[in-house]
């Protein structure tokens, strides 16, 4: 498989993390991206210690003029953008009646704007190359529904629909777009809405999953890698479940 340059968000941790490792692993040169800058220096580090093509950027996907100095700066340092994993999102637990517009907004920005942006700022480097994998990470919340989560739920959807959209208006130029909607995986996210009180721990939840474990970003990064390979090549517009039988 030809070497390409990929963006991954929300890549200081968890499945973004997971994400990048593989990645690069599968011989590519990586630009992680996160707004917790330390940490997302922290496994570039790992990586271009292994000899991987890696660099870290710190951003908030919610700010437009930021993302788009990123990508200048990445077709600098690795060129053109051929892969975006876009795993950058948080997550929210309010009482619908308790949802303030601000909250609603912000939850909105990051995971769903934030997403629309990173996507399409990487687009005409596809569009030129000719090939493009598009790969979001959405939420079993967005196909299940969820207590106290209207404002992510909705965001969530959003990028499940977002992603359609991407699919259906690119295919003729080589790009592919499919989304992974985990359900329940062993990240610092899921650790801090346990530690929170909002959720359940994830062991207890695991035993609600029909293979018996949560996920893991490795589970979700196998399956980004499949989805932006040259192998993946037809598979365009899906919602790929990754999560252990959990949602069917």
């Amino acid at each position: 498989m030809s070497a390409r340059v990929a963006v991954v968000t929300g890549a200081a941790s968890g499945i973004g993390a997971g994400v990048a490792r593989r990645l690069a692993a599968d011989g590519h040169a990586v630009a992680l991206l996160d707004f917790d800058g330390d940490r997302v220096d922290r496994v570039t580090a790992e990586l271009t210690g292994q000899g991987h093509a890696a660099v870290a950027h710190q951003a908030d996907v919610a700010d437009r003029d930021a993302l788009e100095r990123v990508y200048g700066s990445v077709r600098q340092e690795l060129g053109a953008v051929t892969i975006v994993v876009t795993s950058a999102g948080v997550e929210a637990f309010d009482p619908i009646t308790e949802i303030s517009a601000e909250k609603w907004d912000r939850i909105l920005a990051v995971n769903l704007t934030g997403t629309f942006t990173c996507l399409q700022l990487a687009v005409p480097d596809m569009i030129e190359a000719g090939w493009g994998r598009i790969v979001t990470i959405s939420s079993s919340s967005a196909q299940s529904g969820a207590p106290n989560m209207a404002h992510y739920v909705a965001s969530k959807g959003g990028v499940i629909g977002l992603t359609k959209a991407f699919a259906r208006e690119l295919a003729h130029h080589g790009i592919t777009a499919n989304t992974i909607p985990p359900t329940i995986v062993d990240t610092p996210m899921a650790r801090k809405g346990e530690a929170e009180g909002h959720v359940p721990s994830v062991e207890i939840m695991s035993k609600m999953i029909p293979l018996g474990r949560a996920g893991t970003p490795e589970d979700i990064a196998g399956a980004c890698s499949y989805l932006c390979s040259d192998e993946g090549g037809y598979v365009t517009g899906q919602i790929i479940g990754v999560n252990g039988g959990m949602y069917i």
